[in-house]
C-alpha cells in the first residue's frame, strides 16, 4: 500500500521537472528541488524528510531497575511540498506521512484508511497584512505543538504537548499582524474548523471548534522566524520574546480530549460535551540561550460521559487537568548544545489519572542546523506512587 503511493508522488515530481521551465539555485537545506515557471505563475519546493529514533526504557522502584526494553524506529519519514500559484499572494503547503506512526489511526470516520495527509492548506495574502487559510493543517495552539517536528532541540515534544495539544484540523483561518510601535508587533489568530482531528471524511458528528490565539512580540521579530524554531541557532544579538495565549471551545466535543483521543461511544450514538483549552505560552533567545514555557488546560461542562438516560456512565471521561513545561537550552559555538526540560501533568481526580512529572536532559550536534543533526536525551518519570521510570533516546534527523 504505501509503495503504491510512493510511486504516485515520485510520478508527480517527476512530471513537475518535466513541465518546469526554471529551477532556482539551492543548497542542501533548502529543499532537494526548487522550481519556478518561467512565466513566474506557479513554484514549487520538494523537501523529504527523515527521523531515525532508538530508545531503551526502564522500570525503577527506588531500588532496582527493571528490564531494559529496547525499540528502533522510523519515527516520521515525510514528503514536502510548498510554493505559490498563480501569484506569490496565493501560496500552498502540501506534507504528506508515510512512517507507520505518520499514517496510524484509521477509523470507519476516515474511510478505515491511513491517514496520509498531514497538511494540505492554500494561504491567500488577500489584503495587507491579512491572510486566509483554507484546508488541513494545524490550529494556532500551544507554540511548542505549532514549531515543527524538524525543528525540536530535543529527541521529541513534552508530555504536555502529547496530552494537551490540539494539533490539525480541517476548516478555515484567518491570521494578521501588526505594528503597535517601532518593534512592538501583535499577530492574531483565528480559526473555525470541524472539530475531530485530520483526515475526517464521515462527519461532522458534533459540533464545530473555534480557536483563538494572541502573540506578543515586545523586542520585535526573531530572525528567521525563530520563535517557532527551538534552539537559537541564530545566536539572536539582542533578546526576543514571544508570548502567546490560545483560547480553544470545542462545541459538542465527541473525543475525550478535544479534537483528539478517542470517540466516547454510547449505546445510542456518541457523547457530546462542551470543551475548552487554554494555552499560555513564551518563546525568549539571546545569545544562544534559548527558553520555552507553556501552561495547558483543559476544561468540560460534563467530563464523564453517560448514555442517553444521563445516569449510566459509559467508561469515557474527558481528560481534564492541567499541565506546566519548562524547556531551556545554550548552544555553544561548536554547534552543540545542552538543553534541559521539565514537565508535569496534573488531571483532576475524577479522571482517574494520577500526576506525572517528568526531568529531561538532552545533547544535540547539529551540522547542518536542525537540517543534519544528532540528538540524545535521557529522563526521569514519576508517576504518583506508581513504580519510576527511566528512558534513553538517540535520534538522527535528515531534512533536504
Amino acid at each position: 500500500m504505501n509503495l503504491r503511493y510512493f510511486l504516485f508522488i515520485a510520478g508527480i515530481c517527476l512530471s513537475t521537472l518535466g513541465f518546469s521551465q526554471q529551477e532556482t539555485p539551492t543548497k542542501f537545506g533548502n529543499g532537494m528541488l526548487n522550481l519556478i515557471a518561467k512565466d513566474s505563475t506557479w513554484s514549487v519546493k520538494f523537501a523529504p524528510r527523515i527521523q531515525f529514533r532508538a530508545m531503551s526504557t526502564w522500570d525503577y522502584d527506588g531500588d532496582q531497575y527493571g528490564k531494559a526494553e529496547q525499540n528502533f524506529l522510523i519515527r516520521r519519514a515525510r514528503l514536502k511540498f510548498s510554493g505559490f500559484a498563480y501569484s506569490p499572494k496565493l501560496k500552498y503547503k502540501i506534507e504528506l506521512g508515510l512512517s507507520n506512526r505518520d499514517v496510524s489511526g484509521a477509523n470507519e470516520f476516515n474511510s478505515n484508511a491511513p491517514r496520509i495527509i498531514l497538511d494540505a492548506v492554500i494561504m491567500w495574502n488577500f489584503y495587507e497584512n491579512f491572510e486566509l487559510w483554507v484546508g488541513q493543517t494545524k490550529l494556532p495552539g500551544n507554540v511548542e505543538r505549532v514549531v515543527s517536528s524538524a525543528n525540536l532541540q530535543l529527541i521529541d515534544r513534552s508530555l504536555l504537548n502529547s496530552r494537551f495539544n490540539i494539533d490539525r484540523d480541517v476548516g478555515v483561518q484567518v491570521r494578521h499582524s501588526a505594528m503597535l510601535s517601532e518593534k512592538f508587533m501583535i499577530r492574531e489568530k483565528i480559526a473555525i474548523s470541524q472539530g475531530e482531528g485530520r483526515n475526517i471524511t464521515s462527519g461532522n458528528l458534533g459540533g464545530h471548534q473555534y480557536t483563538g490565539r494572541l502573540e506578543f512580540l515586545p523586542f520585535g521579530e526573531f530572525k528567521s522566524n525563530g520563535d517557532y524554531v527551538q534552539a537559537d541557532l541564530k545566536r539572536e544579538e539582542t533578546p526576543k520574546l514571544m508570548v502567546g495565549v490560545t483560547y480553544d471551545y470545542n462545541q459538542d466535543a465527541v473525543k475525550n480530549r478535544s479534537n483528539q483521543g478517542s470517540y466516547m461511544a454510547t449505546n445510542s450514538g456518541f457523547y457530546e460535551t462542551d470543551i475548552s483549552t487554554l494555552f499560555v505560552d513564551a518563546m525568549l533567545k539571546y545569545k544562544g540561550f534559548s527558553f520555552m514555557g507553556e501552561y495547558a488546560n483543559r476544561d468540560a461542562d460534563a467530563p464523564i460521559a453517560v448514555e442517553l438516560d444521563g445516569i449510566t456512565e459509559t467508561g469515557d471521561i474527558v481528560q481534564v487537568g492541567s499541565a506546566f513545561n519548562f524547556q531551556a537550552g545554550y548552544l555553544f559555538k561548536n554547534n552543540y548544545e545542552v538543553a534541559g526540560r521539565f514537565t508535569t501533568l496534573d488531571y483532576d481526580a475524577i479522571t482517574g489519572k494520577d500526576t506525572q512529572e517528568q526531568y529531561t536532559i538532552g545533547v544535540s550536534k547539529y551540522i547542518v542546523g536542525h537540517k543534519l543533526k544528532v540528538q540524545s536525551d535521557f529522563s526521569y518519570n514519576t508517576v504518583a506512587d506508581n513504580e519510576d521510570g527511566l528512558e534513553f533516546r538517540l535520534g538522527f534527523d535528515l531534512h533536504f
